[in-house]
């Protein structure tokens, strides 16, 4: 028999031990964080929350937005706040693949070849204009993306424990850029777009920039964040949570699905079971950062759109209709809302 957490109904009665325990023990790590990345990140507390969840899972997330809305910063803030090692690679069209993953290099006072290893080991990996590299390179790095491993020559070389990629990408340019490989676009657990602070937001980002230097320190050790990735791998998943997961992934494509008919023509291929798995793992994700021990329907709702927008092709027939991923995953959602789930009856004795 599974063993499986004692769970709390969502609306009446106290929290059990574990879920009390998680509670308890969870926002503190969280909130340290997320305080000291806010301390120079201002007004994108859904970009936040999303690379969280993405570090959190194990996750690569790709950043799309025009210039100067901080992603690189913020990035760049993240690797500053956690622990280990973080690298830095300016994407650009003469890139090579040795650039990224390293080379053989040929020693003559030994007579032989020496390996020098190259900025992608590392834990936190930015990837900056990613869109600006030509095929070999994203070749090179979708192997360490998805295989976490490098092939140098005949030899492969394993990437360090946790390894993430935060990747940006400017949408508005496309002289010099590369689109790419839809299978790469799958390795992405969520594509976040980044969009305009609001006015005040604007202001506070232009006073703390001119102002004294904002220096931001180290709060979480990386066995802390290792430590973080299990209690979320723990979190549980209801058989109707994973479902109602299949259940979005299915619906986004083309044909599949009563009532989303008038979609069809304009979806060439949906979401792939990738997304599916990845709405789980971010979904466990953020039930932990709210210090529950258990995935609820509302949570991969809440992801959806950032896990199901870059996994969608559509043809030149929907594009032309104006249709977008965004309208999508919008119609996907209003017929498949998060249905109710009464945990109370998942207890197992």
């Amino acid at each position: 028999m599974i063993n499986r957490p004692q769970l709390a109904r969502p609306d009446a009665g106290s929290p059990t031990d574990s879920a009390r325990e998680l509670a308890a023990r969870v926002p503190a790590p969280i909130e340290q964080i997320l305080f000291e990345v806010k301390r120079l990140i201002v007004g994108q507390d859904r970009l936040l929350e999303r690379l969280l969840i993405a570090l959190l899972s194990g996750g690569h997330v790709l950043l799309e937005g025009v210039p100067g809305l901080a992603k690189t910063v913020t990035v760049k803030a993240f690797a500053e706040v956690l622990g280990g090692k973080s690298g830095r690679i300016q994407f650009t069209p003469d890139l090579v693949p040795a650039d990224l993953v390293g080379t053989r290099i040929y020693n003559p006072g030994r007579a032989e070849f020496t390996t020098e290893l190259g900025p992608v080991f590392c834990n936190l990996l930015l990837a900056d204009e990613i869109n600006r590299a030509p095929a070999k390179v994203q070749s090179a790095l979708l192997e360490a993306m998805q295989e976490r491993q490098v092939t140098i020559g005949k030899d492969t070389h394993q990437l360090p424990e946790p390894f993430v990629v935060l990747a940006t990408e400017n949408p508005i340019e496309t002289d010099g850029t590369y689109p790419l490989p839809e299978a790469q676009l799958d390795r992405f657990m969520l594509k976040v777009l980044v969009d305009y602070p609001s006015f005040q937001d604007e202001v506070v980002v232009v006073e703390r920039i001119t102002g004294p230097e904002i220096k931001l320190r180290q709060v979480v050790t990386l066995d802390q964040l290792r430590e973080m990735q299990k209690s979320v791998a723990e979190v549980y998943v209801d058989p109707a949570v994973r479902t109602y997961a299949a259940t979005l992934s299915y619906a986004s494509r083309p044909g599949k699905v009563k009532g989303l008919e008038d979609l069809a023509s304009a979806i060439a291929y949906g979401a792939s079971p990738r997304a599916s798995i990845n709405l789980v793992a971010a979904g466990r994700a953020l039930a932990f950062m709210r210090g529950r021990s258990y995935v609820l329907p509302h949570d991969l709702s809440e992801v959806a759109p950032e896990v199901l927008r870059h996994r969608l092709v559509l043809t030149y027939e929907g594009i032309a209709a104006g249709v977008s991923a965004e309208t999508v995953v919008r119609r996907v959602l209003d017929r498949f809302p998060p249905p109710r789930i009464d945990l109370g009856d998942r207890v197992a004795s």
